[in-house]
Order: C-alpha cells, then structure tokens, then sequence
C-alpha cells in the first residue's frame, strides 16, 4: 500500500511539471544590452547601444513554440560612446528620433533547436518599417534570483540590413550588415 501511494504522488508530480503553465517574464532594462556593430569603410569596427529596453517574455519549458517576446527599445538611450555620433544617428540621417522615437520587436515563432538553444523569429519596426527578423537565442537560465523572483536569462544574436530600414547612409563602404548581440534577463514582477 505504501509503494501504491509513492508511485500515485510520482505521477500526480509528473504530471504536474509535464502541464506547467507557461512564465511571463518583465525585462529588466538594467541587465539587459542590445548591441550593434558594423564596419566602418574597413578601418574599425565600431558599435552602439540601445539602452532602456522594455518588454515581456513569455516562456513555456513544456511547449516552447507557445512561448513569445515583445520588446520596445527607446532610440532615445541609443549610446554610441560618442556624444557628437549619437547627435547624428538620432538625426534625419539614419533614425529620425523625434518622429520614430522606438524600435520594436514582437515574435512570430519560437522553436527549439537543441538543448538550450532556440529559434525565435519575429518582426523588427524601425521607422515604421517592419521586417522580419530570426534571433538564434541561447536560454542562459531559469530561476530564482536573489530578489527570490523566478528569472531568465537569455543572450542572442542576429543581423539586420541597414537599408531596409532606410537607414543605409553610406553603404556598401559603411557596412549594410550590422550584427545584433543581445543578453537580457527578466523576472516575475512581484506582486503589488
């Protein structure tokens, strides 16, 4: 009888983590960096940050493919390490920050694609030009964190063309590639 209700309380166990809801996650923008790098007509290989970003992930361990992410990056926290730089990517030229003030990303798709890695397709908005986009996406971990929150942490990576964002001011010398690393975490808000 004792094995009986052993093996019952397994199962009842089982089949709870085989049906675990999926997690929605807030990004937290103080761990969170969205670096982009190109050539700079073969001479440097110079970056840029957007900082601030917001956003929610949802994940789901069981039924990945039910998992998503949306994020909203203010083109205001764009930091190039160059205060003069900054001015002019945030000009007419390139981003057009007082009239298309973020850039978005919302998913499309999530797949798993080995052990820890995923595929996350989705569309990118840059000036009100969405394209879509795929994100090769390494889950970093999954949590408690010190603030005893459950939390996630992912990095990523992908590259997107400049002119299909109307922002290829001097390609090809200037690199239409730029590549995207992205790491985030992201925590369980408290409840309030």
């Amino acid at each position: 009888m004792f094995k009986q209700l052993i093996l019952t309380a397994a199962l009842a166990a089982a089949s709870t983590a085989a049906f675990a809801e999926p997690v929605t996650y807030k990004i937290d923008p103080s761990h969170t960096n969205v670096i982009a790098q190109w050539n700079h007509f073969g001479f440097s290989n110079p970056s840029a940050h957007f900082g601030q970003a917001e956003g929610t992930l949802v994940y789901d361990a069981d039924n990945v493919a039910a998992s998503s992410v949306q994020v909203t990056l203010p083109l205001t926290g764009l930091d190039s390490f160059s205060a003069k730089f900054d001015e002019h990517l945030r000009s007419a030229d390139f981003f057009e920050v007082a009239e298309f003030p973020v850039a978005t990303f919302e998913s499309t798709q999530v797949e798993a694609v080995g052990e820890g890695k995923l595929k996350v397709t989705g569309n990118l908005t840059i000036k009100d030009i969405t394209k879509p986009v795929v994100l090769d996406v390494t889950l970093n971990k999954v949590g408690v964190h010190m603030n005893k929150q459950p939390a996630i942490g992912f990095d990523a990576t992908t590259t997107v063309k400049r002119s299909d964002f109307d922002l290829g001011m001097a390609a090809p010398m200037v690199s239409d590639e730029v590549e995207i690393r992205i790491t985030t975490e992201a925590s369980v808000p408290k409840d309030t």
